[in-house]
């Protein structure tokens, strides 16, 4: 606009006064929006770091369950365990979008099927910590 030769009217000069108004309120909503966007990475940030601290010690404890399982029931119970999965997972991940000031944001969750199959993997020896393990490691899974 320096560059240019502007006429010294009322005319211009409210044109130029409206178009400082626009850009004033464009600014404050980009500066909303992003005071929004950061605030929701903040939240999300501070839940990975919490999962990520929980997921240390619960892997730990399902790890040495499953090393409980392999005393117990020896080597060939992965097999076992191999053999007698199911056709479908017990567990599935859903995906919901969240718009947070006009930006999508997708939102995963865990969803649990319901019914437990039979299970007699383990039957003969080692059954009862196998289904610890399999409890630990389910509670590993959902934090």
């Amino acid at each position: 606009m320096s560059g240019q030769k502007v006429l010294p009217s009322r005319m211009t000069f409210q044109a130029t006064k409206n178009r400082l108004k626009g850009a004033n309120t464009g600014h404050k909503l980009l500066k909303k929006k992003s005071d929004a966007l950061t605030v929701r990475i903040r939240q999300i940030l501070k839940q990975i770091v919490e999962s990520k601290n929980e997921m240390g010690t619960s892997l730990r404890e399902a790890n040495f369950s499953l090393a409980a399982v392999y005393y117990a029931a020896g080597d060939d119970i992965k097999y076992q365990v191999l053999q007698n999965v199911g056709p479908s997972a017990g567990s599935r991940v859903t995906m919901k979008v969240d718009n947070v000031a006009g930006v999508k944001i997708p939102v995963f969750e865990k969803v649990e099927s319901e019914g437990k199959a039979s299970d007699l993997t383990g039957l003969a020896k080692g059954g009862q910590k196998l289904d610890q393990s399999r409890v630990t490691f389910t509670k590993a899974g959902s934090k």
